[in-house]
């Protein structure tokens, strides 16, 4: 390989890797999420469903998003965020759906086996169509000015390929760890045993916290994006109104200030996805269809390791 590609290639990494640290919350969020989607399927299907919701996510950034996002910035660029506003009102509807289900307020399907699987790949997938979306925006706007097309297209290329691998690989550990504690649990090392059990144990507790995280982070990207980019098309109040949050907790330190911002931003969220629910419950009472509120996955309390 000669000096002047490896040359190329490291600008496009050192580009990708600086664009991307910006997206870090929306990785972790994601990661947060897709869990859910795999709860109460067999444990020899866990695998393979990540897989798909992975060549689904793969297809969302190199199908979807990178084209529209480089034709969207070239020609029309204030589009962009009205795309962010549905997408923010589709994770508030997403949030409010899984909160409503903690409360009582589902039905159980009576349909079972793959197209019980389908459906949660395809919500997963779709989830992950608006996450990824932001995602790759939020690298998008963090490029250097004067990229040519393709710099800035293999730049993408590279956040969407270690995104993908960040975002699935710790997914594909976390559905796989309690397979790993019962390994570990038949070890002939009594440590490496009561460490197994601990983890076995331990995995009803996890996956309830990663179901609520999961929950509250698409609540808070979803607000957050409403909010924001409500200011961007002209109504600056609630752009103002978290800046102004941001502003008054600054000075006892950051991180008490991004505390703030993000519960402004989830219980703006949780409101928003309430009344999208209940506009969808209104709609589908009037075409006499009850809407189901268990698509994506189990309500924390029903979660369980294997």
């Amino acid at each position: 390989m000669s000096v002047g590609l490896l040359a190329v290639v490291d600008d496009i990494l050192s580009a990708a890797l600086k664009a991307s640290a910006k997206s870090a919350g929306v990785v972790i969020d994601d990661a947060a999420v897709t869990p859910q989607y795999v709860q109460g399927i067999t444990p020899a299907r866990e695998l393979p469903v990540v897989m798909k919701i992975t060549l689904g996510s793969l297809g969302n950034k190199f199908i979807i998003i990178i084209p529209i996002a480089l034709l969207l910035t070239a020609f029309a660029p204030w589009v962009l965020p009205f795309f962010l506003i549905i997408g923010g009102t589709y994770l508030c509807f997403e949030g409010a759906e899984k909160v409503l289900e903690w409360f009582g307020f589902h039905h159980d399907g009576g349909e079972e086996g793959a197209r019980n699987e389908n459906k949660l790949v395809w919500g997963a997938i779709r989830t992950d169509l608006i996450l990824s979306t932001e995602i790759m925006l939020i690298s998008l706007s963090n490029l250097d000015a004067g990229l040519g097309i393709w710099m800035t297209l293999a730049i993408l290329a590279v956040i969407a390929l270690l995104m993908t691998v960040i975002v699935y690989g710790a997914v594909a550990l976390l559905v796989k760890i309690d397979d790993i504690g019962l390994k570990m649990a038949k070890n002939d090392s009594r440590k490496v045993r009561h460490a197994g059990a601990r983890i076995v144990r331990s995995m009803p507790a996890v996956f309830r916290v990663i179901s609520v995280v999961g929950t509250v982070a698409m609540l808070w990207v979803g607000g957050h994006l409403l909010l924001a980019n409500l200011g961007e098309v002209g109504l600056s109040f609630f752009s103002d109104m978290l800046h102004g949050i941001h502003g008054f907790l600054a000075p006892l330190g950051g991180v008490v200030a991004w505390v703030g911002e993000t519960f402004v931003s989830a219980v703006a969220g949780l409101v928003v996805g309430l009344v999208v629910v209940g506009v969808v419950l209104l709609i589908g009472r009037m075409l006499g269809k009850k809407p189901s509120f268990s698509e994506g996955g189990e309500a924390p309390a029903k979660v369980r390791a294997h």
